[in-house]
């Protein structure tokens, strides 16, 4: 079992960043693919990255590829989302999740969620 706890979300401008944050506790952190979803009002959950348990494999939807960073401290049992360049569409409640099944990019291979922090970029 594990926890994750989202913050650093935010009302920011068309081109400003921010920085999410996701914080773990409970076991083993530093075992688990961690990734990023999001989910707009009345749309469905959408991959946004992931990132393997050692931090040296990522992967982006190529909606946010050059724009998105993810990135993984596994000595502060945390992972971040870097979003630069962010744009109206990016506006969405973000979740972090830990991954146990193959497919990096299924909503249903992570078995641990985060309660969601809400980005929202204004025009």
């Amino acid at each position: 079992q594990v926890q994750l706890v989202e913050s650093g979300g935010g009302v920011v401008q068309s081109g400003d960043s921010l920085r999410l944050s996701c914080a773990a506790s409970g076991r083993t952190f530093s075992t688990y693919p961690m990734g990023w979803f999001r989910q707009a009002q009345g749309k469905e959950r959408e991959f946004v990255a992931s990132i393997s348990w050692g931090g040296g494999n990522t992967d982006y939807a190529d909606s946010v590829k050059g724009r998105f960073t993810i990135s993984r401290d596994n000595t502060k049992n945390t992972m971040y989302l870097q979003m630069d360049s962010l744009k109206p569409e990016d506006t969405a409640v973000y979740y972090c999740a830990a991954r146990l099944g193959p497919k990096i990019e299924a909503t249903t291979s992570y078995a641990y969620w985060g309660q969601g922090t809400q980005v929202t970029v204004s025009s």
